[in-house]
């Protein structure tokens, strides 16, 4: 069987692998002048390859259609992965929360590692090569039609081309369409793990501003959807770092509905944060209220939890009354931000949405409409958070389509 694989990212070059393991001559077409241009930027360009959690607790770090993954997840798993990796000649290393680098700290490495790996499995690489077409015949693939307007024969098409963020990497929404053309549906295209856009003008005067150990909580309309611990950033824009981008993950249109509300000191109970208000007050009771919240705040913020609070900045702390300290004690735990959208999908680490996982075989990656044709990787309607979360779901997609004959 002849096998073309459309998409040189990690989950084609997982795929061709994969393919040619099976027994198959397998052809992979890359548009770019080398292989895994996106891999190559992700994690800062340390490459965060997989995480190294237990199978069981990687589901709950897939936001979107997560029982779609469960064949591929255990048929090529995070610890096959990392075995393939590190026996082709590329140590690892594992970081906090399971984070999983190669120990270069250079994604150039990860790419050379599966490259190796492709030429030693004896797949042909197309660099430089766009594909125009799906050949299909009588409801079956029979070949390709590239930019050239060369037409090559082939018996299997894996589309692995990804999503539409970072278009600079080559990520063009092509494979999405000609998923269209061939009669798949495409869900809405979304950003993920992206930066949060914000209303309240204050937010431009922290720009720069990282906050680290605070809660964030995700609030649509009056539900919570979600609450998380660790680092922000403010930014020109809003809000971005760590905590948002995993915020951002679980938000859909219209994100208008959605509040994040920042908690500045979680590790103390309201009735805690208003005693240690309390004692800061009698420390700096002479003081003016601006000038009495340096042990609780940087200074780049003080200036605006003042203003956010509604206390005057020059009333003297003695002179602050219980109902204000409360109201301030609230500001600490509580400080809202009114969601206005998400930065372009352009800037987002994932595409959310693609081909419909109700068209596609969970236990194969096969197409439910085309004989022959399979789909791996970010294009799929599948996404997870950051951790080495998307590039696991990427590469086992890939190895399990490359696997996958149909009968």
């Amino acid at each position: 069987m002849k096998t073309a694989i459309i998409g040189g990212g990690p989950a084609g070059m997982l795929a061709a692998a994969s393919a040619r393991a099976s027994g198959c001559e397998a052809v992979l077409y890359e548009q770019n002048e080398k292989l895994g241009k996106k891999l190559y930027i992700t994690g800062k360009g340390r490459c965060n390859v997989t995480n190294s959690c237990e199978l069981s607790d990687f589901f709950d770090n897939i936001v979107t259609n997560k029982n779609f993954l469960y064949s591929a997840l255990y048929t090529f798993t995070n610890d096959q992965l990392m075995a393939l990796l590190e026996d082709n000649g590329c140590p690892l290393k594992t970081e906090r929360g399971g984070r999983v680098f190669p120990k270069s700290d250079k994604s150039s490495d990860i790419i050379k590692t599966l490259q190796k790996m492709l030429v030693g499995a004896g797949v042909e690489v197309r660099l430089n090569t766009r594909v125009e077409e799906i050949l299909v015949e009588n409801g079956a693939v029979r070949g390709l039609r590239l930019e050239d307007g060369e037409t090559v024969a082939c018996d299997k098409v894996i589309l692995a081309t990804g999503g539409v963020s970072y278009r600079f990497t080559g990520a063009d929404g092509s494979g999405l369409a000609m998923a269209r053309a061939l009669g798949h549906t495409v869900t809405d295209l979304r950003p993920s793990l992206v930066g949060v856009l914000t209303q309240e003008a204050w937010v431009k005067k922290l720009q720069g501003l990282a906050l680290k150990n605070v809660g964030l909580t995700l609030v649509k309309g009056k539900k919570k959807v979600k609450t998380l611990m660790g680092e922000m950033l403010f930014t020109h824009f809003g809000v971005s770092g760590p905590l948002v981008l995993t915020a951002s993950a679980y938000m859909n249109p219209p994100y208008e509905d959605y509040s994040l509300i920042i908690d500045l000191k979680p590790a103390l109970s309201p009735e805690q944060m208003d005693q240690r208000l309390q004692r800061d007050f009698e420390k700096y009771h002479r003081k003016s209220f601006i000038n009495g919240l340096g042990d609780l705040l940087p200074s780049k913020m003080i200036p605006v939890m003042v203003e956010y609070s509604g206390i005057p900045p020059q009333k003297v702390v003695n002179q602050i009354t219980r109902e204000e300290r409360q109201r301030l004690a609230k500001a600490f735990k509580a400080m809202t931000l009114k969601v206005s959208g998400l930065q372009d999908i352009n800037t987002a680490i994932i595409t959310k949405g693609g081909v419909s996982v109700k068209e596609i075989d969970p236990g194969t990656m096969a197409s439910r409409k085309v004989k022959g044709l399979y789909f791996a990787g970010e294009m799929i309607d599948v996404d997870a958070l950051t951790g080495g979360f998307n590039i696991q779901i990427a590469a086992s997609t890939g190895w399990l389509a490359g696997l996958s004959e149909e009968e």
